[in-house]
């Protein structure tokens, strides 16, 4: 099944399950997409500004040459997902009154999936950081190669429990 394939089931399924229609669908995931991007942006810029700040503690010194490496692409990542997560903000107000919601939706939604996929880069770089410099490099490759399997299996979960319930949508309903 193509991608227009899908949008065109899925547009149908919310007209005969929610009776919407595309702009109310649109209005919905809007707001949608809008939650998840306050409870991410949150997380996401703590984070960043913890690791803005490490340069000036007095054991930033001590860091090895690895260790700083995986630093600045850590923070290069935390900053990149801080700048993917915020846009959407940015073209809500470019597009605003233009009647530009589809676009705005979709490429909101890319700039989201971009946005965490690039934390979770962030988030495994700061577990390697942190086990690298308390306990040994070896054990900080070991403990982010485990974050990383961590928040790729979550991901796929999600790809999973969407295909389950894509099947579970094709079954008739009852009533």
């Amino acid at each position: 099944m193509s991608d227009s394939d899908d949008e065109r089931a899925d547009e149908e399924w919310n007209y005969r399950a929610r009776h919407e229609t595309e702009t109310q669908r649109l209005d919905r995931n809007w707001a949608a997409l809008l939650q998840e991007l306050r409870v991410v942006q949150t997380g996401v810029q703590l984070l960043t500004g913890f690791l803005l700040t490490l340069p000036f503690q007095q054991r930033f010194v001590d860091l090895t040459d690895f260790e700083v490496g995986v630093y600045l692409v850590t923070v290069a990542l935390s900053v990149l997902s801080t700048m993917l997560l915020v846009a959407p903000a940015g073209i809500h107000r470019a597009l605003f009154r233009q009647h530009a919601l589809p676009a705005l939706v979709s490429t909101s939604h890319k700039l989201a999936v971009c946005g965490i996929a690039t934390l979770g880069g962030a988030l495994v770089g700061v577990v390697l950081l942190i086990f690298s410099f308390v306990v040994s490099p070896r054990v900080g490759l070991v403990a982010a190669a485990v974050a990383a399997v961590i928040f790729c299996g979550l991901s796929l979960l999600a790809t999973v429990l969407r295909l389950r319930h894509r099947v579970d949508d094709d079954r008739p309903t009852r009533g």
